[in-house]
């Protein structure tokens, strides 16, 4: 290819890129909404087949709702009173897409939106695996970018632990006393979103958040929560794969750190082989009758 034509190209997918991060995504800061520049014909478009609201503002703000199958399970289901539901709804953040599905929003300590992961639940409370997982910035990648596009591969999202915005309101919040005392408190890191939002009601002593799978919780992620106490809580299967992934995480984080970090054995030491055999997580485990309970442990 000519070298101008060479040059063309690359000024092209330089200023492309600068313009999608300033409207899209870098995802920093704060994940400034395009719906509020899109034109007339993009708009009546988004609202026949985006999942996502148009509404003015932070795109985190105008999607927040306890109105979602998710959130009303909750209830339902005995996990969370209705008071309790709402409440976590409004300090997890929690929001609902135009398809009434759960957006788990993940956001920095200084308020920046990273993305949102939005999932489908079931009146029971369990996922629903005909629908699958995605994420509002892959939604918004669809939906305005073609699939040939290079920019598809330019612009990654970044994500953290779910609930990490904890920390911001943490040091917001009320006197130097209360200040202090939320200083105090231990970080608890979990699995699954859904057990994140529960346990945030049922142990308000911690600070709950999630790393949404089992391999996504690393040590960089860790790093977010130096100078806190942290105890990992990872989900039981048989072999003790689970344990051992997050133990070897945790090692490492340590050094980084410069501080230990506790990885509860409750599961390990207190689910039964059945229990084990259906690999479940703590509130599972809670919810099944079970008398142990989280505990501030030394660490390990």
């Amino acid at each position: 290819m000519p070298l101008k034509a060479n040059k063309f190209k690359f000024k092209y997918l330089k200023n492309a890129c600068a313009m999608l991060r300033s409207k899209l995504f870098t995802l920093m800061p704060s994940f400034k909404t395009l719906l509020q520049e899109i034109n007339q014909r993009e708009a009546w478009r988004a609202d026949r087949y985006l999942i996502l609201h148009r509404g003015q503002g932070d795109l985190a703000e105008c999607h927040l709702s306890c109105s979602s199958m998710f959130c009303r399970s909750l209830v339902s289901c005995g996990y969370l009173t209705l008071q309790q539901m709402e409440h976590a709804a409004s300090r997890c953040r929690l929001g609902m897409s135009r398809d009434g599905g759960i957006i788990f929003w993940q956001i920095s300590r200084s308020g920046t939106v990273y993305d949102g992961k939005i999932m489908y639940y079931r009146p029971d409370c369990h996922r629903d695996h005909h629908r699958h997982p995605t994420w509002v910035s892959a939604e918004l990648k669809r939906f305005y970018l073609s699939p040939d596009d290079e920019l598809n591969e330019v612009i990654q999202p970044a994500h953290s632990l779910f609930g990490l915005h904890l920390l911001q309101a943490a040091g917001q919040e009320g006197s130097a006393e209360h200040s202090e005392e939320k200083r105090d408190k231990v970080v608890a890191v979990v699995e699954s979103e859904k057990t994140a939002v529960i346990c945030s009601e049922l142990f308000p002593d911690y600070f709950w958040m999630a790393t949404g799978g089992l391999s996504e919780l690393s040590a960089s992620k860790l790093l977010s929560l130096r100078g806190r106490k942290i105890i990992l809580f990872p989900d039981t299967d048989p072999e003790g794969t689970a344990y051992r992934t997050w133990y070897q995480v945790a090692h490492e984080a340590e050094w980084l750190l410069g501080h230990p970090i506790t990885v509860s054995p409750l599961l390990e030491q207190h689910a039964t082989p059945t229990q084990k055999a259906a690999k479940i997580d703590l509130v599972d485990f809670l919810s099944q009758g079970s008398e142990a309970r989280p505990q501030k442990s030394s660490h390990s």
